[in-house]
């Protein structure tokens, strides 16, 4: 229905932005968008909305602005694709466009329509001529050049050019086989060596086994960077930086430097790494701030010890091509470890990179900004190891790493990236059944201008980083590069409105950066979305996410043959319960417990029980739950599998908490310190811990593995033959105080 109450001329700047002024809601109703959020939401977007002239200017000035610039901002190509693009000089002036590739090789582009009537653009009679990008380019990264004696004195004026592929060859090279993988979140994944917390060496491992088992994958949770001191947020999906990654994940006994400390320095280190070798054996909960403390003070002593000359080198050239957001980021962190998280200078004398004060800090801090560049390094090189010994296990694509939907208000991309975010305002989401209230997630969202603007270089580089060593990303929420929902800050979630972005640049970026560096790209395309969404996403060749519970068509399960071909499956995802808890009804116990339910409980039990009841009966309607077979816990699990691994899915998901038999949630939605969110470390369905080294002999785990392989026709690709035998405890893990445990 139409607003009468918002000016009309307010609701024209929205739609000129692209800010909705309607959405659906989720009983399909739709409504109106506040004045009041429509004003604070075209604020942020840098639009002068306090009086009505004002909103005039600003409309005059949006139509103005793609006729101030020579070229556009940025030019996003498809391969194969005629891209047209506006060039602007004064009337009747010559221009020349080239397009430059990366190692210099000019191409001209071609002028393809007749100028267009010119207009007056700030005093000057300005014109439109339109060129398009030259074909055929290959995929990659060029640089646009504008040359026209009226303008800057005949000096180019340049644009980058993205040329992006028309659908991922490496989604295409998936077809002909289907493929299974461990989801795990890895922080909780420990062996023997590790420091209560899971880390790089234990992915490796994690990798090398399942590799082993027949897996071509690992996804887990997003390793971005948290704060660079104790105390660290616990939320993987709630970082400092997406760019960079936890140091919390450093394995400290594998940083080449650890053989040369001195010993006393050996001795602090070992003793640290005995006391915390204790926690892998606590199943209550995972304290990663006592584990990054003893990690940081370990880290600290090998900083000081002299790298070789090689390494020396490698490091060198590591800090090259980190360039100034690497420095940036250390700059932070050394920042942040000094003033805390609430120092005023971060309002005032430190609230940019550029500032004076930051300047000074670049000197008198250099040391510990090193400090936590090198830190990154070594990250670097851990996670290349893991991706390597994927490889080596016969993985063809390796580790999966899942990008979080955006970062800490107060984290370091906040502050270094600060001119292409939108201030005062943060990501969340409307109103649904579940949530009435909506969702605010509390990341403040990219500004869709000023990242063109930048070239969406911050978005590339961002990708790059965590490409180096990936065989894929999963993108958590891809719909956020469509459209986000902006929640002004002071205003409750329910009180937002969708900003839409390029999703043309966006995704094609996304498909760039990840053709180039060979890897696979899942989208997390769960929720409310508009129906185009997913079959864009399919044609560009992103796999879409298809959860068991969640595929249905209206009251009854979706026949597991409708599943998408294009996407990753799962049983469960980390917002439930671990599958052999959702038989048992955890998710209604904790709800229930912690006050969560929206009506009475035996209606809650009674729903879950129907819908157990209506996904089983599908299941032993295809043979798979055979009357008196199969009726234990673990052998419905199995049967879940076998139904689930029937659909044409690409990628299936094992999640790894339902292979050892884990009940815990390891996220209970909405609740903070209420619920150990995120601190679940991996145990099986009594509580005992499940080190990694016990796994390849884990009798549930292998029972699962061998299901899905029969069903899916994989199969394990190494024996292990001629391994030591390993003392054991009763619960079946390797001791921790041998000898050749201690130096870890």
């Amino acid at each position: 229905m139409a607003d009468t109450t918002t000016p009309a001329a307010l609701r024209r700047l929205a739609e000129a932005h692209r800010v909705s002024t309607t959405y659906s809601g989720f009983d399909g109703q739709e409504r109106e968008v506040a004045e009041k959020t429509l004003r604070a939401v075209l604020t942020a977007l840098g639009a002068d909305v306090s009086d009505d002239a004002a909103i005039e200017t600003s409309l005059a000035e949006r139509d103005l602005a793609p006729w101030r610039r020579t070229l556009p901002p940025v030019v996003v190509a498809v391969e194969g694709a005629r891209t047209r693009f506006p060039v602007h000089v004064p009337h009747g002036s010559p221009v020349r466009v080239t397009v430059v590739a990366e190692d210099g090789t000019p191409t001209p582009a071609r002028q393809v329509e007749e100028p267009l009537p010119p207009r007056d653009v700030d005093g000057v009679l300005t014109g439109q001529v339109v060129f398009e990008v030259p074909e055929p380019l290959a995929v990659g990264w060029y640089e646009l050049r504008a040359e026209c004696p009226d303008v800057d004195g005949g000096l180019p004026v340049a644009a980058p050019l993205a040329v992006t592929p028309a659908r991922l060859s490496t989604t295409d090279r998936l077809r002909g086989r289907r493929r299974w993988g461990y989801m795990a979140q890895i922080y909780s994944v420990t062996s023997g060596r590790s420091w209560g917390v899971g880390d790089a060496s234990d992915l490796a491992s994690l990798a090398a086994i399942s590799g082993e088992q027949g897996a071509d994958y690992l996804l887990v949770n997003p390793l971005h960077a948290a704060e660079p001191v104790p105390p660290v947020e616990p939320s993987p999906y709630l970082p400092t930086s997406r760019r960079f990654f936890n140091p919390l994940y450093l394995r400290i006994a594998e940083v080449p430097e650890y053989a040369y400390l001195r010993p006393g320095d050996l001795e602090v280190v070992n003793t640290l790494a005995a006391i915390q070798r204790r926690a892998n054996l606590d199943t209550s909960s995972i304290d990663r701030d006592t584990a990054y403390a003893a990690k940081l003070k370990s880290l600290e002593l090998l900083f000081t010890v002299r790298r070789s000359p090689h390494r020396q080198q490698q490091l060198r050239r590591f800090v090259a091509e980190g360039g100034q957001g690497l420095q940036d980021f250390g700059l932070w962190c050394a920042l942040r470890e000094e003033l805390g998280e609430d120092a005023p200078e971060w309002a005032d004398a430190a609230a940019t990179p550029d500032s004076p004060y930051a300047a000074e800090a670049r000197t008198r801090l250099a040391r510990r900004i090193d400090f936590y560049v090198w830190m990154q390094w070594l990250l670097d090189e851990q996670l290349e190891a893991a991706q390597r010994a994927a490889h080596l296990a016969g993985m063809d694509i390796g580790v999966i790493h899942d990008l979080a939907v955006g970062v800490h208000k107060q984290g370091a991309d906040a502050w270094t990236l600060q001119d292409v975010l939108a201030p005062g305002v943060s990501v969340g989401a409307p109103a649904d059944m579940y949530n009435q209230k909506g969702q605010n997630w509390s990341q403040p969202p990219w500004h869709p201008g000023r990242l063109a603007e930048a070239g969406y270089l911050p978005w590339r580089d961002m990708l790059r980083t965590i490409f180096r060593h990936a065989g894929g990303i999963r993108v958590d929420h891809i719909l956020g590069l469509y459209r986000l929902w902006w929640i002004p800050d002071g205003q409750e979630a329910a009180d937002g409105a969708y900003v839409y972005y390029d999703h043309e640049a966006m995704v094609g970026i996304l498909a760039l950066e990840a053709e180039l560096a060979g890897a696979v790209v899942i989208g997390e395309d769960l929720g409310t979305l508009e129906p185009w969404v997913r079959e864009h996403l399919a044609e560009r060749g992103v796999l879409g996410t298809s959860i068991l519970w969640f595929e249905v068509d209206g009251d009854q399960p979706l026949d597991p043959s409708r599943y998408r071909e294009l996407s990753m499956a799962s049983v469960n995802t980390h917002d439930f319960p671990p599958t052999a808890g959702f038989l048992q009804g955890v998710q209604v116990d904790v709800r229930e417990g912690l006050g969560l339910l929206a009506r009475p409980v035996e209606e809650e039990r009674a729903e879950a029980r129907r819908q157990l009841d209506t996904f089983f009966a599908a299941v032993a309607a295809r043979g798979l739950l055979p009357e008196g077979e199969a009726t234990d816990e673990q052998g419905r699990v199995l049967a879940l599998y076998r139904y689930l691994a029937q659909a044409p899915a690409l990628l299936l998901n094992v999640s790894l908490v339902d292979a050892v038999g884990e009940r815990r949630m390891q996220n209970q939605p909405g609740t903070g310190d209420e619920y150990p969110n995120w601190r679940i470390p991996l145990a099986d369905g009594d509580g005992n811990p499940v080190l990694l080294e016990a796994l390849p002999d884990n009798v549930r785990a292998n029972a699962l593995v061998r299901a899905v392989n029969e069903a899916l026709g994989t199969h394990p690709r190494f024996e292990r033959v001629g391994e030591p035998e390993q003392p054991r405890r009763a619960d079946g893990t390797a001791p921790l105080a041998g000898a050749a445990e201690r130096n870890a």
